[in-house]
Parts: C-alpha cells; structure tokens; sequence
C-alpha cells in the first residue's frame, strides 16, 4: 500500500500548533477528510503521543486547519478548523480555533491566495465555516512576505514575535440559538450525585459552558496535570458539558454529546488570586480579575483555548453571569486580565451602546510557519485526491 503524499504547513498559531492544508489539495468529498485527518496526525493512540503522525498528544496539538477560496463575498477566504481526537479518532467540526485562527491571515498572505500589500499592513477578512463568522485579521508584511519576528509576547509561549490583531466580528449566535440558548444568564443544573450547580451556558466565538471552580470542589489555581489526575472532577466536568450540549441544542442526547468534543467548552472560573504558573511565575491577585482552568479535547488546556477566553470575555459582560459573579471590582471588561495555566492572558469585549449586543472581541496573538511541504498518509482505502493541473 502506497502513502498519499498531500501539500502541507506545519504552523504554530498563539499556543497551537496544526497542519495546515490548501482546500484545492484534499477530496472533494468532505466525508473523506475525517479518516484521513486522523491519519496525518496519528490517531487514535491509546498511549497518548500520536507518534505515527503529527499530532502532539494533547489537544492543542491535534489539530487541522483547511485554507481556500471565499464562499462569502464579504470574506477574502474561507477557513475551516478540524479538532482530531488523541486518544479516539474522533474529527470534529463544530468549533474554531481562535489560537490557529491567527495563523491563516499570514498563510493565506504567503501562499498567494489573497492579494495585499508588499510592505506595511496587510488586513484579510477571514470567514470560519465552522462558526460561519468572519474574523479580521491584521498583521505586518515587508518583501512580500508575513512577518514573524517582533517584540510581542503571549503567555505560554517562550520568546516573541510579530503580532497578529484579531477582530472577531458579531461574534455572538454560531449556532442559530442566541447568545444565551437558554434564554438564562445562569441556570441551575442537577448532576446525578445530586449536587446542584449554577452554570452560565453562552454561544459567543465557541459554545461554552462555565461553572465556578468552588462549587464543584475545584480549583482554578491548580496544574492542569493535578486537574487531568482528579478523576471524580474531570467527570463532572464532563458531565456539565454534556448536559450543556443538550440544553444548548448542540446535540439530541448525552450520547450524541460525547462524541462531539470540540463543543461546547467547559471550564472553571473563580476570583483572583495568588497562583504559579506552568514556567513557575507567581501572579498576585491584583494582576488579574479573573482565573479559568478550561477542558479541551478531555484534557486541561495548558493555556486556555482562545475562542474559549473570546467566549468568556462575553461571558463576563452578561449581568449576573456565573462568570461575572467572579470578577473583581472595578475590572475594565475591554482589558479583562485573565489568569490561566501558562500566565495572563488580556480580552475585550464591546457591546452596542444602544442594543446591547456584543459588537466585537479583540485579541492579540503571534503565529510563524515551522515547515512546509509534504505530509504521508497511509490509509487501508485511499481518497481520490485532486490532481496537480
């Protein structure tokens, strides 16, 4: 049996990292991608390391971006993100990627895809299939090409690098149910041990759920490798996402919501205080308003995903929210300072002055390109793919 040999980018985006692949490359039967996506990154692994792929063994670096040209007239390109299972092969298409998100403004730059500048500004309107919201992306070019080097840092990222602006517009409703599918700033919700939880539910960048940390015997300032080892909270966390899926109408059935691990998010949040981060920095309460451990993929994100902080960034602007019960006093909601594993991450939120809709999000990242060329994969029946012209 003979590998198929697919055109390929190995990118960092913020702290994710993914393969990236042109749209033109791939089947033109979709229902072929997701055999062929857990292929490249080598999964399923029980062991947990995709060692026979590109996949990294933990969620943000099991992932898939495909690049192409714009269904929407409003949008230069469409992007599609793909979530790959580690453990299962499980391929899910229901969310972003706001981390990789910032990846594909200067992909789409250096691969002739969009037109732009040769040197200064270059500013691409991205439109997400998953999310079916257009995402502005601005960031620097000279010579023709993205610039990577610069003097911008993100937390859980060693070094710096050129930033990558990222308007996420109307960025609120991806899936059809509102901004608060159930209608409620807080709902309160049953687990089967009995213990009854105040949960805020919101569809704003990414489905998520949010639940303080005190009411399920968590912690926020916790490692994510403590929180990963507690079995009886990791079930319970999965268990409000589940529920969630269902009350958000993400799924019919708790069934249908396992297998859907993209969305919604869950995390927890709490107040600010006193924690070390994953590179051993101590962070004062008053450097923060707020602290999330987020689960991603059935794992604790060892940052927190992006759409997941656009989603609490919204989430903290809605009047008795669960999470802005946490939040310090006097907290400037377009500079919210949020507390996570790898350090302080800063998002805002605008609202219309007159509707109250939440307008925009912004947030500042930095991405470069690690590899290119050609990823193998080696599939029982292999895909037709589109042949070089």
């Amino acid at each position: 049996m003979s590998q198929l040999r697919i055109p390929a980018a190995f990118i960092r985006g913020g702290t994710s990292k993914a393969v990236v692949l042109k749209r033109t490359d791939l089947p033109p039967n979709e229902a072929e991608w997701p055999a062929l996506f857990a292929a490249m990154l080598g999964s399923p692994d029980p062991n947990m390391r995709q060692l026979n792929g590109m996949g990294g063994g933990i969620s943000s670096l099991s992932k898939i971006c495909i690049v192409g040209p714009s269904t929407r007239f409003e949008a230069d390109i469409d992007y599609t993100f793909a979530q790959v299972g580690v453990v299962s092969d499980a391929v899910d298409f229901s969310g972003n990627c706001g981390n990789m998100s910032s990846a594909i403004g200067p992909f789409a730059y250096d691969e002739g895809l969009v037109g732009g500048p040769r040197d200064g500004e270059a500013v691409i309107r991205i439109h997400n299939t998953n999310s079916k919201k257009i995402i502005v992306a601005r960031f620097s070019v000279a010579g023709g090409h993205a610039v990577v080097t610069g003097d911008f840092a993100i937390p859980g990222l060693p070094g710096t690098g050129a930033k990558v602006a990222l308007d996420f517009l109307d960025p609120t409703d991806t899936c059809g149910r509102g901004t608060l599918p159930t209608g409620q700033a807080a709902d309160l919700m049953t687990l089967k041990d009995g213990r009854e939880v105040h949960v805020t539910m919101i569809d704003a960048a990414i489905p998520s759920v949010f639940v303080a940390a005190a009411g399920i015997g968590g912690d926020t300032r916790a490692h994510p490798a403590k929180i990963d080892a507690n079995a009886m909270l990791m079930a319970q966390l999965e268990e409000i996402r589940r529920r969630a899926s269902v009350a958000m109408g993400l799924a019919p059935d708790a069934e249908a919501a396992t297998l859907q691990i993209a969305t919604p998010k869950v995390a927890m949040v709490g107040p600010a205080s006193c924690y070390e981060d994953l590179a051993g920095t101590q962070h004062a309460p008053q450097a923060q308003d707020l602290q999330i451990r987020m689960i991603s993929g059935g794992q604790a994100h060892r940052a927190v995903p992006m759409t997941g902080t656009l989603a609490l960034a919204c989430a903290a602007i809605v009047e008795n929210s669960v999470v802005a019960g946490c939040i310090a006093k006097g907290a400037d909601p377009l500079n919210l300072r949020i507390g996570t594993p790898s350090g302080i991450v800063t998002v805002g939120a605008t609202r219309d002055p007159v509707t109250g809709a939440i307008g925009a999000i912004r947030i500042l990242r930095t991405q470069r390109r690690l590899m290119d060329g050609h990823i193998y994969v080696s599939l029982p029946a292999a895909p037709v793919l589109p042949q070089p012209n």
